[in-house]
């Protein structure tokens, strides 16, 4: 039993980074997912693949692990590099690349 510890990273529908604040702890699947043979959908017996705890610093999440005995990995988010801008710089009269469509 395998869990990870991680921060979420915003999705494509988000523009804000308000549900990324949170740590995760989530438990790795044990055994691959079967396909059923009548309807042709994917099923698992893993009942840990469905918890999904919320901390709200990493040290709590690693504290609840080791208090469990849950062995765990760590995964330090990414941070993104890219400047944050509004809208209206795109119509910036000191722009440095020319505004095309």
């Amino acid at each position: 039993m395998l869990a990870r510890i991680y921060q979420p990273s915003k999705t494509a529908m988000q523009s804000g980074k308000a549900a990324t604040r949170k740590w995760l702890l989530e438990f790795e699947p044990e055994k691959a997912p079967e396909i059923e043979p009548l309807m042709g959908w994917t099923s698992s017996s893993d009942m840990r693949q469905q918890v999904r705890l919320e901390f709200d610093t990493r040290e709590e999440a690693i504290a609840y692990a080791e208090r469990h005995a849950i062995a765990f990995q760590v995964f330090e988010p990414h941070r993104s590099t890219v400047r944050a801008r509004a809208y209206s710089d795109n119509f910036r009269y000191d722009r440095k690349e020319p505004w095309t469509h």
